[in-house]
Order: C-alpha cells, then structure tokens, then sequence
C-alpha cells in the first residue's frame, strides 16, 4: 500500500448499534473515548443510533425509531394545519 495513503488515526474500530446491541469490526477514522472487548482484542466503539442490521428496509420489518422525539415535534407543528 502507498504511504501516506491514509490519515494517521486510520485504525480498526467497533461499531455498536445501540438499538439491538449488534457490533461489526471496520477501519475508520471516526474519533471516539471509549472501548470495548471484541472477539477477544480490545478496540475503540462508535456508537450508532442504527444499522443494517436493525433498519426496517433491511430487516423487512416495519417500527418507527424515534429518539429524539422528531415526530412529535412534527406533529405538535403541523398536525393541526388544516388544508
């Protein structure tokens, strides 16, 4: 591989998806404070909100993810609007 390629923090990290608990191992760069023990090693975890593995087009089942009460900020601005 040619030096120099990629950023000096390119590294192995773990990403959790916080919905479901799933963790998957990739490279990147993402900066992050904690870790975790993963397939016996120890690496840096990135928390997400979602993944493939809990999104509704991927899994095929349909729920609604809400967890910064989007909806109801919608709904509490233009769910009363009448046409």
């Amino acid at each position: 591989m040619k030096e120099g390629l990629h950023p000096e923090n390119y590294r192995p990290v773990v990403f959790k998806d916080m919905s479901n608990g799933d963790m998957f191992l990739s490279r990147s760069t993402v900066k992050t404070t904690e870790t975790v023990e993963f397939e016996g090693e120890t690496y840096p975890v990135y928390k997400l909100e979602i993944s493939s593995t809990s999104h509704p087009f991927y899994t095929g089942k349909s729920k609604l993810v809400d967890t910064a009460g989007r909806v109801d900020k919608f709904m509490s601005r233009y769910g009363k609007v009448k046409k």
